[in-house]
């Protein structure tokens, strides 16, 4: 049986070959219907996951199933346009796999962002969150025996987010003009949404926003001592009472959050050419 460190090495190795030289200064990582940022790319290299050994595909709505490689702002990056979930049904080492290829890679900085439903009651459909922080509540990704050449057993998460970073997007964005919140991130396993009993239990808990990932990633990113930025695009807002008939629309979301993806791409663009 291919061990995990197999598994990074020979995805590792098969994807700098097709990068033929380039080395990836930062990774991104994009959630549902966000993947339009992928187009500004520039001179890219399109590597399905499918060809990838050992990788998983994305099934989620909304995700592409590829990296793309090239230049955005000036640097090479290393994008992927869909990411892995729990709920498809993938062990979480898997779920973290990308980022410990780009890790292997050389990766100086690792850009996250999602699409999240905001419990927080001043957020609006496609308001931009700057996660400061998050509540991890799927399995923690490093369970297991630890890789030492990648970081320590036990990683400290007092700051899963750079603030350097988010004090570099919230002087862009004033820049810009962009309107944005900041707030806390909270994962839990999916796929089905939220009930209102449980939206208002997050929010009680300190979540400004939930969504189904992101979190293992960070993990796995701050193990390995990579600096990490992350956005959720607000795409839906809590109802967290039983009594009209709204439903929570996956399709509905994934419009939502493409429609705010002009404003991240900006900001992602000015960050890493500011790096």
């Amino acid at each position: 049986m291919t061990s995990v460190r197999e598994t990074i090495s020979a995805a590792a190795a098969y994807v700098a070959e097709k990068l033929a030289g380039r080395k990836p200064y930062a990774g991104i990582i994009l959630g549902s219907g966000l993947g339009k940022l992928a187009l500004e790319i520039e001179d890219p290299v399109i590597i399905p996951y499918k060809d990838i050994p050992g990788f998983p595909v994305s099934t989620a709505i909304g995700h592409a199933s590829r990296f793309i490689a090239g230049r955005l702002g000036g640097k090479e990056v290393l994008a992927m346009q869909g990411r892995f979930h729990f709920y498809e049904g993938y062990e979480m080492w898997q779920v973290t796999l990308p980022v410990r290829v780009m890790k292997v890679l050389g990766i100086q900085y690792l850009f996250v962002s999602n699409a999240a439903g905001g419990t927080n009651p001043e957020f609006s459909v496609g308001d931009l969150m700057i996660i400061r922080d998050q509540i991890n509540l799927l399995p923690n990704p490093l369970i297991g025996p630890n890789l030492e050449e990648f970081g320590p057993r036990f990683p400290d998460m007092t700051r899963p987010y750079d603030p350097r970073l988010i004090a570099l997007a919230e002087g862009i964005a004033a820049e810009e003009g962009i309107s944005l919140h900041k707030g806390v991130y909270l994962a839990c396993t999916g796929p089905s949404f939220e009930t209102p009993a449980e939206y208002r239990f997050f929010r009680r808990a300190g979540a400004d926003a939930v969504g189904m990932s992101t979190t293992p990633e960070v993990i796995v990113a701050r193990h390995s001592e990579i600096p990490v930025f992350g956005m959720s695009v607000i795409t839906d807002v809590a109802h967290d009472t039983e009594d009209d008939d709204y439903v929570t629309d996956g399709e509905a979301i994934v419009r939502a959050a493409d429609a705010a993806a002009d404003k991240m791409t900006c900001l992602f663009k000015r960050m890493i050419a500011s790096l």
